[in-house]
């Protein structure tokens, strides 16, 4: 089964680990930034370059410590408890009922129910794209958003694939390891962010002004500004090296709860080049089904190319390739559909 070829139960306890680890490193990364914060001040301020300046930035640094791991450890808290409101509100996502759209539900129900899993809740975005993505730390929140464009575009197989890669995301433990990356990533992006603004307001001419009177001012703010620099591009790092392995997880995961890797080829292929959504941030993005590559292409994505979770499904789960491609690409940097037709030959799949 293409799941075990990736090491599930691996993953599953890898991610249970990662979560600590991430954690742990959004504060350590909160405290290198303050640090770095407190030494943009003093440069600024004009103290001179010494013994005395590190020793008295080391002392701030220590009367803010309690203020600023209660700061982090109260934004954790927010992006856990309220997570799934504030993914609803950036994106406009609306929880249904199962009085809203039976079908969708009674879809997602029976998929839970084969699983041994408790259902979670249902929303829809309006937007033309197709996609769909879970968000949510725990049974009482988990849920599922699906946009408007996916139930228009894709039939009952294939939406039904797209909700039980969703509910294995859930199941494996990366929808929480996702939220925990956006959290350290967003908190410290807004607070660099809001540095290097106020330091490009006034900070040039301030240090150069002061560096006249210290004479080493200058080194302080450098210092800095590249200890700012540094944590705000690790937390970048914290949500790409997120490993793409979860996605070809999911789709097996789909696959073994659906029994139709054909129903996850098709909904891949029609998603394909027309999955992103105006207007919500690069983090959601990275939540959904698929996040297609920038103009760095495949290089700096969190999700492997539909051209590779196609053909893991086709040599590892006899997926098969459709005659006809569902639709003509979108984006000019995908690969066009007839040529993944023809590569498909090429890998073995059974006709």
């Amino acid at each position: 089964m293409i799941g075990a070829a990736y090491g599930l139960y691996g993953h599953i306890r890898n991610n249970r680990i990662r979560s600590g680890f991430l954690i742990a490193g959004l504060f350590l990364l909160a405290y290198v930034m303050t640090f770095g914060i407190i030494l943009i001040g003093y440069g600024m301020s004009g103290a001179p370059l010494g013994r005395h300046l590190v020793g008295e930035a080391g002392r701030v640094f220590l009367t803010a410590l309690p203020f600023v791991t209660a700061a982090t450890a109260l934004w954790v808290f927010i992006g856990f408890r309220f997570n799934v409101a504030l993914i609803g509100r950036m994106t406009g996502a609306q929880t249904i009922t199962p009085a809203d759209d039976p079908k969708l539900y009674r879809m997602l129900e029976n998929l839970c129910i084969s699983r041994g899993m408790p259902t979670p809740k249902l929303a829809i975005l309006e937007s033309e794209a197709l996609n769909a993505f879970a968000s949510g730390v725990n049974e009482k929140q988990f849920t599922v958003t699906v946009t408007r464009g996916l139930l228009n575009q894709l039939d009952d197989k294939e939406v039904e694939a797209v909700l039980a890669h969703e509910l294995t995301h859930i199941r494996n433990g990366d929808v929480r390891l996702m939220i925990i990356a956006v959290v350290i990533s967003g908190v410290v992006s807004l607070v660099g962010e809001l540095v290097f603004r106020a330091f490009l307001r006034g900070g040039i001419r301030s240090s150069s002004n002061s560096d006249r009177k210290g004479g080493g001012t200058i080194v302080v703010v450098l210092i800095g500004v590249a200890l700012v620099v540094v944590s705000w591009i690790l937390a970048i790092v914290v949500r790409l090296s997120l490993s793409r392995s979860r996605e070809y997880l999911a789709d097996a995961g789909a696959v073994e709860l659906t029994k139709d890797p054909d129903a996850m080829i098709s909904a891949l292929l029609k998603i394909s080049g027309r999955a992103d959504i105006d207007g919500v941030p690069s983090g959601v993005m990275d939540m959904c089904f698929e996040n297609d590559p920038d103009d760095f292409a495949d290089l700096f994505s969190t999700h492997p190319s539909i051209t590779k979770r196609v053909q893991a499904l086709v040599e590892l789960a006899g997926g098969r390739m459709p005659d006809m491609p569902p639709h003509p690409p979108a984006m000019p940097q995908r690969q066009d559909l007839p040529s993944m037709v023809q590569a498909s030959r090429s890998w073995g799949a059974p006709r």
